[in-house]
């Protein structure tokens, strides 16, 4: 028979163990930023002024336009961020390649750039276009610019805010207070929801 002392000393370590895990699971989800509108809402139009990007688009730079109504009931993403970090790059050049591979299915993105000088933002987003060298993706400039469109709740507190939708309802949202923290790869999982 097994010593009642080790029994309970090892239940004791089992228990405080689960404890720990349970405790950084709930910091983890209480870390979780909620920004944009939430899964199964509409998504509403809002316009933005084309920077550059997706030269075969048929929109001209410096037009002021809904790319998520030309987009209409198409999948799409929308990307909204207040960084040039690296990790946004490498996620443009991911939905970049998404969309060449995808386009029976007519997938759509655009990238918002947000911030609090125009003339800074519209800087910012036209050297990053250039030196991610995507093709298929707009880089604008959201009319409201300091914090994307009032109706989609775009949280200050997020550097990166990604709302993907198809036929007009959004499918997954996916958000970070550090765009560092973005994490590419389950991002470019989601695409599976709106490209189903």
């Amino acid at each position: 028979m097994k010593n009642p002392i080790v029994m309970t000393l090892s239940a004791l370590a089992f228990l405080v163990a689960c404890t720990f895990s349970g405790t950084a699971t709930a910091e983890k989800a209480a870390e979780q930023l909620q920004s944009g509108p939430k899964v199964g809402d509409s998504i509403g139009a809002f316009y933005v002024t084309k920077l550059c990007g997706a030269e075969e688009d048929g929109v001209s730079e410096g037009k002021n336009l809904c790319y998520r109504c030309k987009n209409a009931s198409r999948p799409q993403v929308m990307v909204f961020t207040r960084s040039a970090d690296p990790q946004v790059a490498k996620l443009v050049q991911e939905l970049d390649k998404a969309i060449a591979k995808n386009e029976d299915a007519q997938l759509r993105a655009f990238v918002n750039f947000m911030g609090d000088s125009k003339e800074d933002v519209s800087d910012t987003a036209k050297k990053f276009a250039s030196e991610s060298k995507v093709k298929n993706i707009p880089f604008v400039l959201p009319n409201e610019f300091e914090n994307g469109p009032d109706d989609y709740g775009i949280n200050a507190k997020a550097e990166v805010t990604i709302v993907m939708a198809n036929k007009s309802k959004v499918e997954a949202t996916y958000a970070v207070a550090k765009a560092d923290q973005l994490d590419v790869d389950a991002v470019v999982a989601n695409l599976k929801k709106i490209l189903e």
